[in-house]
């Protein structure tokens, strides 16, 4: 036998001795930008459970999971925007006590989950508060439209507010209660929308539908920002619409960009572990 056939045999035995691993491609789908000093990316949870680990939910982090790339924490593309907030949080400290102390996962996992059920009381007592706060408002659109015409023209706003995300150059963006407002308010509202398009959202506040995924969420509040912005200097809804619509679709772009340049998913011998690995320059 020739050698050059021989090493056709060989090499990839070396290879594979040598701790060649299978790579997966297609796993990342949005980059939320660094928090605490890491990386968030919000990955395909199918393809995850399907091609690297079938228990994969919610989240995850490279402190439990071997898989996930040092210094980056995960979020499941299934899950919707209204647990975001808390899937990071929860990863984020999870992660921060099997780093620091070198808790096991169980009880890194427990506590995490105690640290959410606070939040989530705190989340539920400020939207009540600012609920109780606002004036009564019209159950019509910018174009004073009342799709449910036994309402009254003027309606207080209950159960509504779900999450307070963030104040962008003064408005207030928060989740709200989809389904509700479809079926108490406006049956045509959508994915997200602001005080400029819809009479019922109070002044100087972006919607975003709790029941949309966590993967269009930062999408949908760019575009409601634009829209609003454009409004506010003049120009008409279906204007402003249609220009938030092609920046929305640049942005896909450049960050279908960024995933491409990101390097492939990995997957290890060991997909997990049950404790934390101390990492000294864990804060």
């Amino acid at each position: 036998m020739k050698i050059k056939h021989l090493l056709f045999i060989i090499l990839p035995i070396i290879l594979l001795g040598c701790g060649h691993k299978q790579t997966v491609p297609g796993v990342y789908r949005f980059y939320s930008g660094k928090k605490n000093g890491l990386d968030v990316w919000i990955v395909d949870g199918y393809k995850i459970r399907q091609s690297v680990y079938k228990e994969f939910l919610y989240g995850g982090n490279d402190q439990r999971y071997c898989y996930t790339p040092p210094g980056e924490i995960w979020i499941d593309n299934a899950l919707s925007c209204e647990e975001y907030e808390l899937t990071l949080i929860h990863e984020l400290n999870e992660r921060h006590l099997m780093a620091k102390f070198g808790w096991t996962y169980d009880r890194a996992h427990d506590s995490s989950l105690a640290v959410e059920l606070v939040i989530r009381h705190g989340w539920d007592s400020i939207s009540r508060s600012h609920e109780s706060s606002l004036p009564a408002v019209a159950p019509t659109d910018w174009t004073n439209r009342k799709e449910i015409i036994t309402k009254p023209d003027s309606i207080r706003l209950t159960g509504i507010y779900r999450i307070p995300v963030r104040i962008v150059d003064g408005i207030s963006v928060w989740i709200v209660d989809g389904y509700l407002v479809r079926k108490n308010i406006f049956p045509d509202y959508g994915f997200s929308g602001n005080d400029l398009v819809y009479h019922f959202i109070p002044a100087k506040e972006i919607w975003i539908d709790g029941q949309i995924s966590c993967e269009e969420m930062e999408f949908s509040i760019a575009a409601e920002q634009m829209e609003r912005k454009l409004m506010q200097q003049g120009s008409s809804f279906s204007d402003a619409y249609e220009a938030s619509v092609e920046m929305i679709r640049d942005t896909r772009e450049r960050m279908d960009g960024r995933i491409r340049n990101h390097p492939p998913l990995v997957i290890p011998d060991i997909l997990q572990r049950e404790s934390g690995l101390i990492d000294p320059n864990e804060k």
